[in-house]
């Protein structure tokens, strides 16, 4: 029970330069007061990428069979990485 916190007790998480709502322009400016370069869009790869690099692991390939591959069948709108401007 130790993860469990006293009611009226908030998570440090939903404050500060990790909080959600603003947590893009704190780390800006946490990066900016600690002379760390900014961090460079180009580097920035895809999950599927990343996980076909690091841990080898084919994204696309049928998690039960092992054999089949996946199909994108719908794309939902939401947050991509061109709308952080």
């Amino acid at each position: 029970m130790l993860h469990v916190l006293p009611t009226g007790i908030k998570r440090i998480r939903h404050y500060g330069v990790l909080a959600s709502a603003c947590k893009t322009d704190k780390l800006k400016l946490a990066r900016l007061a600690l002379q760390m370069p900014s961090t460079n869009p180009l580097a920035q790869e895809s999950a599927q990428a990343f996980m076909a690099r690091v841990a080898r692991i084919e994204t696309m390939q049928c998690p039960c069979c092992k054999a089949g591959t996946l199909k994108v069948v719908a794309t939902l709108p939401g947050y991509t990485v061109a709308d952080t401007g």
